[in-house]
Order: structure tokens, then sequence, then C-alpha cells
């Protein structure tokens, strides 16, 4: 077991740091920018169609009570699953723009290099 608190411990590295095989992160390429992009956008999409099916359940079925603070907290509940939900989808969606946007950005400076070249 390697001593954490001290520095000058001699505890042995991890294989994969030692012969500089561990994972580092590859540079960006136009495909796996635009196939990021087709899913995040898909994910996007699936969940802003799942906002709409539930804003439609909410709405067929309100809450039938006398009790002000069941339907407080009912009205909390609703709330935060709607809101949990369509920002989800737009942090999705978000991240399909920019994953698009940034295709575009590695598509012009690969044309900008050849044409200097």
């Amino acid at each position: 077991m390697a001593d954490l608190t001290n520095p000058n411990s001699t505890s042995q590295t991890p294989i994969s740091a030692e012969n500089g095989s561990s994972t580092s992160p590859q540079p960006p390429t136009v495909l796996r920018c635009v196939t990021g992009s087709l899913m995040a956008g898909g994910f996007a999409a699936a969940l802003y169609v799942f906002t709409l099916s539930i804003a439609q359940t909410f709405a067929n079925k309100p809450i039938h009570s006398d009790n002000v603070t069941v339907i407080n907290i009912a009205a909390a509940v609703r709330t935060l699953v709607m809101g949990i939900v369509a920002l989800g989808g737009g942090v999705f969606a978000f991240a399909s723009v920019g994953l698009m946007l940034l295709a575009m950005q590695l598509l012009i400076q690969k044309f900008a290099k050849k044409t200097t070249a």
C-alpha cells in the first residue's frame, strides 16, 4: 500500500504510466464531431418528445385534493420533473450545435491549410 502522505514514498507506478500507453486525449476530427453532434441531437430530440409527453400527461391528470399542502407539493414535483427533462434536452441540443460548429471550424481550417501549403 502506498503512503499517500509522503511524496517520497517508494511505491510502484502503474504499468500504463510506465510505458506511456495511457489514454491521452486525441485531437478532434470532423467525423467524431459530426457523429457526436448527431448522437447529442438524437438525445435532444428524444428528450423534447419526452418533455411534450410529460406536459400532456400532467395537463390531462389534474391534482384532485382539498389539501393545500398536497397541491403545493404536487405542483412543485411536477415543475421539477418538467424542468429537469427540459434542461437535459437543452444541454444536449446546445452540445449538438457546438459539436457541429466545431466540425465546421475543423473543415475550414483543413481547407485553409491545403490552400496555403
